[in-house]
This record gives structure tokens, sequence and C-alpha cells, in this order.
């Protein structure tokens, strides 16, 4: 789990009063929903993606803003438990199949309609594909029946057993909708704290308190989430007043910001690496992708892009999860430019013949940053790299999707609290298999694990994927980024999730010493 603790850096210990934008508000708000004229205006790296149903969200910048507008029957809370959301509780039959979904009173979407049975199989059925399509939720393309028991009862049915079934449930594609809704993408409803307001598209979204909410209202009236794609400006907004949160910030723009911020410590939860497509041909020969691994310095990226703040690591796996996590596999890849070498040339690659090109998506400057240290490293050993920045979109279409790319850093998240989440995408046949892995002995052991009913068993089949792609070198793996945010003195109650998601609800105004 993230910590908690906020480990403020020396230069900004110091509090002071709220800044002008919020002149006169200088109460905690109120968790009952009174009306008060609080607002926050939060920095986001990257615009939303073009469509705002939650069903469809693939960014994990995407759904962690929908997470205070949408909820599922269940959702995660901070300390990466599932706790009821519109439902108030599920049953589970003895054989693992048969889901039984007990409905919360009095939930409202935000249009005012009281949420019903017919929403929620509305909404999974839509997940699952049963209409015809690809399932949006690929887990869900287990689900075998969604039926209305009665006005307050679903009941859901598997065709096989799967135990992790309740993290796809509780994430925030699997979001209860109004049934009927044919403007999702451009009008979301949901159930949240907050409720969608406007949107102006590369500059910002607004979102209001939802006063109906059925649960603890939110603090803060409104908040706007405000686009920063320029990471070169982003300490200006900040210091110049116009943006009173940011997530995600790079260790050396954080040292940058004045004594108005309180800036706390975590981690991203996720797994930057070096992704390299399988597919182009040099990286087809494990040999290379293995001479890449031993010439990455670790410790050296953490050193100069975040002042070793992070956490290394050595597969597709990071420390927050914790019963899956292998730290051992570190160590797979030791830092060794002269085994390297020799494997370039066993693979018949001499000095200076090895050419690649990294594509980082230019509004992440910790990718960026890291790209160009991995580039200075290769170096070292006669590799000859490029790197190639793109914006956010462009990185989505043309590597994500298309995967004409050779090389990329990014990091990669889990969009539920399941294993799966992070390492389904590897199997040959996934269509998020960004990087056109294949590999018959990882494809058996994920199966394996996917049908597997002792959790003890299906834990340590889990590890074996993760055992193979680090052997295998599937990736250049680095590190768990430090994640650093900053908040304006005047604001507190920011909780650090294991998933990307912030949590808005939490936020509120200090009361005036």
């Amino acid at each position: 789990m993230k910590k908690a603790t906020t480990r403020k850096l020396a230069a900004l210990l110091a509090l002071s009063l709220l800044s002008t934008a919020l002149s006169g508000c200088n109460n905690a708000g109120d968790r009952n929903g009174l009306e008060d004229s609080s607002n926050i205006t939060v920095g986001i790296a990257q615009d939303l993606e073009e469509s705002l149903d939650p069903h469809k969200a693939e960014a994990a910048a995407t759904r962690e803003i929908l997470f205070n507008v949408f909820e599922g029957l269940y959702k995660p809370d901070s300390n990466g438990e599932l706790i009821p959301a519109v439902a108030e509780n599920v049953s589970i039959s003895p054989d693992g199949l048969v889901y039984t979904f007990t409905l919360r009173d009095g939930v409202k979407f935000h249009n005012g309609n009281t949420v019903t049975a017919e929403d929620v199989v509305s909404s999974i059925e839509y997940c699952a594909g049963t209409n015809g399509n690809d399932p949006l939720v690929p887990a869900f393309s287990n689900i075998s029946s969604v039926e209305k028991t009665d006005d307050k009862t679903v009941t859901i049915t598997i065709a096989e057993r799967d135990p992790d079934f309740m993290s796809y449930i509780a994430s925030v594609k699997a979001a209860i909708t109004p049934a009927g809704q044919t403007d999702a993408d451009t009008n979301p409803i949901g159930t949240g704290p907050y409720k969608y307001v406007s949107r102006s598209v590369q500059e910002n979204i607004v979102m209001e308190r939802f006063d109906d909410y059925w649960g603890d209202k939110a603090y803060i009236g409104n908040v706007t989430f405000k686009v920063c794609a320029d990471a070169d400006s982003l300490v200006m907004n900040l210091n110049g007043g116009s943006v009173d949160m940011m997530a995600h910030l790079p260790v050396s723009q954080a040292q940058q910001l004045s004594d108005d911020f309180t800036v706390l410590e975590g981690t991203m939860n996720l797994v930057q690496a070096m992704y390299l497509n399988n597919d182009f041909e040099p990286f087809k020969d494990q040999r290379v992708r293995q001479a890449l691994c031993y010439a990455v310095n670790k410790s050296e990226i953490l050193d100069i892009t975040s002042d070793g703040k992070g956490e290394e690591l050595g597969s597709s796996m990071f420390p927050n999860f914790r019963k899956y996590y292998l730290p051992e596999l570190n160590d797979t890849y030791s830092y060794d430019p002269d085994r390297a070498k020799e494997l370039l040339e066993d693979a018949g690659y001499s000095e200076g013949t090895l050419s690649f090109t990294i594509t980082a998506p230019s509004n992440y400057p910790q990718h960026v940053d890291t790209a160009q240290v991995i580039a200075d490293q290769l170096g070292r050993i006669g590799v000859n790299v490029k790197i190639k920045q793109v914006e956010w979109n462009t990185w989505l279409s043309s590597v994500y999707s298309d995967r004409q790319y050779e090389a990329t850093v990014v990091g990669v998240d889990a969009s539920n609290l399941a294993a799966s989440a992070m390492l389904s995408r590897f199997c040959s046949d996934a269509g998020n298999n960004f990087i056109n892995y294949s590999n018959e002995e990882y494809d058996s052991a994920y199966k394996s694990a996917q049908i597997e009913y002792d959790d003890a068993k299906q834990t340590e089949l889990y590890k074996q994927c993760e055992i193979i792609l680090a052997h295998d070198a599937a990736n250049v793996y680095i590190q768990d980024l430090a994640e650093m945010v900053a908040i304006r003195n005047g604001f507190e109650g920011y909780e650090f999730y294991p998933l990307y998601v912030q949590d808005m609800a939490k936020i509120k105004l200090k009361e005036a010493e």
C-alpha cells in the first residue's frame, strides 16, 4: 500500500494561508452536503480520452478522474479493500459461480433518477458484450447470465470460477450507468460523489459535488481538472496560483515549488519499463533483449531522474501487490555491460551495428528523462538509440493500439486489484498485448492460474508468469516511480490508493488557525 505518511520535502515545510482563489473560504466544507463556495483546481498531464463512457476507459489517467463520477456494485478503498457501493452486500455460492448482489436503497444517478435493478443488469451486460460486441471488460466474457431476481437483487452467473471476479466488478470500467442512455460518450451520468458539469477539450473538465450522493458527501464544492500537457510550464502554473494540486510530479519539479505547497510522497503503483516490440527484428532474439537488460543501470536511472526515489523492479508487478510481488526478480539482470556486449556479439551485432528508436510520451517528463538516461547507458556498449517524443494521443494510437514502434518508455498500471490486471496483457492472444509478446510457457502458466481454485496455488502460478517475463527479458524493467503529489497549503485529506485514483471527495479545506 502506498504510505499515507507525508514526507515533505525540506524546502516545503512552511505552512501558508490559502491562495487568493480561495479567499474567504475558511471552513472545512460540509460533509452533509450543505452548499459552500469552495473550489479546487487540479492539474492533469493529459486530457481524458475522447469518450467519457467509463466502460470504454483504457487510459489510467482517464480512470483516475472518472473514479469521482462513477461507481460499480463495489469499489476499492485506499486500503486496497473492496467495499460495497451501489450494492450493499453480495453472497457467493459455494461453487464460486453465482454472485447475488443486494442493491443499496436510495442510490441516485446524477440525473436524479433512482438506480434500479434494470440499470445494473443493463450495465453489466454492456460490459460483458452480451449484445454481440466484444466485452468491454475482458474478464466479463466469463459471465453466463445477468438476471434481475427482484427489485433489489441482481444475480450474476459465471461459467468458470474466478477468484478475481469481485475485483473486476469493483473497477471503474464496470460502473453502473442508466439503462438506455445513448449519449454516454459526452454526458457521463454516474452515482459518485461528484457529477460532471462540462468539458473543454485539451483545456479542462469541470465537476461539482453531488449533494444527493448516498454516502459521505464530498467536502469541496467544485473541482476543475486543468490539462497541463506542457511539462515545462507546470511549475509556473502551480507557483502562479492557477493550479492547487498536481499528482505524478517528477521529483525535480516538486523541488521547484514554493512554500505554498506541501508535497506528499508515495509510489505510483505502476511498472515503468522500456517496453520492447517483440516483433521488431532485433528484439525477436532473446539474447538482444537480455543484453539491453544487462546494459541498463536501474540504480543510476533512479539517482539521475528522481533523486534516488522510487522502487527498482524486475518484472511486471509492483510492490503494493504484496501477495504477488517477487523482489528477488529485481536482480535477474544485474548491471553488467561486458556481459551485454558478449550477448550482442553472439546475436550478430558488433559494436555500433544495433540501432533503434525509443518513442516516449512528451507530456510525461519522468518517462522522457528515463529514456534519455537509457539512451546514454546503451551508447556505452555501442548501441545507437534515438528518442522520439510524441503527444499522448499519438502514443496511444501509434504505440499502444497500432504497435508501430520499436521501443517505448512508459508506465503500465493495474485497472483493478487483481494480478491478472498486470499479467493478462502478455498472453499471446491478448488484445492489449502491445509488445507482441509470445511465449507458450507463459500462456500455459497464465491459463492454469485462471482456472486454479486454490488461492495459494493460483498465486504461485501468477508468480511463475512474472518469473518467465523476467528471465525471458520480455522488457527492460526499471521501476515503480516515486509518486509526488503537490497540494496547496490550506487543503488536506489527500489519500493514496493502491491503484491510479484521485479521490477528490476526501480533500477539504483546513480549519483556520
